[in-house]
């Protein structure tokens, strides 16, 4: 950013191209004014760089695996009070988007205030979105250095077609990968504690036998 920021004061047109990209984001802002007086819950939508994204209905394999992570993360946390974990429809209200995560978990100094009718939440501190052909690009880019830019402590982003998960951390704001794998352990930083096989991601019956261990333990 600091760059961008000294090639722009460099330009004689400086000014202007700051008064014109102060108008485009008001006139965005009022976008995304009616933007959250028209979405309904019937819908996965977001609302990124001035765009309203309308989702396309996921696969078997994709909603299965969301439900899997989301079965451990929820009995975890919810077994040792550990804050909130949302699924889908759970709205992050950013700077200047909104997304709608296919996970995401809150730790209890956030979750505490949340009220239960409330719709627009702030940064979790751990994203998980599951990669589909129509959201791999944004999930790589604008949600991946968004979140970061936003302190999001940790990201998840599982391929479900290759059976992999990539785990990040945030490090000097900047996401580092952290593993990339099919197998093995994978421990949460931000959900304290919350350690899983990865192949309880993808299989029932290594979740349910991971379910048991964790409930076990509680």
């Amino acid at each position: 950013m600091k760059l961008v920021l000294e090639q722009l004061i460099d330009s004689p047109e400086a000014y202007l191209i700051i008064q014109e990209a102060l108008a485009m984001l008001h006139r965005e802002k009022e976008r995304r004014l009616k933007f959250y007086e028209e979405i309904d819950e019937q819908q996965k939508v977001e609302f990124i760089n001035g765009e309203i994204i309308v989702h396309s209905p996921v696969t078997k394999r994709h909603n299965h695996i969301n439900g899997l992570v989301f079965r451990l993360m929820s009995a975890y946390v919810d077994a040792r009070q550990l804050g909130f974990v949302g699924i889908e429809k759970v709205m992050v209200s950013l700077t200047r988007n909104d997304y709608e995560p296919d996970i995401c978990y809150f730790q209890p100094e956030k979750a505490r205030v949340f009220e239960d009718k409330q719709t627009l939440f702030p940064a979790p501190d751990l994203v998980v979105e599951v990669l589909s052909p129509s959201t791999e690009t944004r999930d790589r880019g604008v949600k991946f250095n968004d979140y970061a830019a936003h302190g999001i402590q940790e990201y998840w982003i599982i391929d479900p077609e290759g059976s992999i998960i990539e785990q990040y951390f945030l490090e000097a704001q900047n996401y580092q990968l952290h593993i990339k794998a099919r197998d093995g352990m994978i421990q949460s930083e931000a959900l304290a504690g919350f350690s899983i096989p990865i192949e309880a991601i993808f299989s029932e019956r290594e979740n349910l036998k991971t379910l048991a261990t964790l409930l076990t333990l509680s």
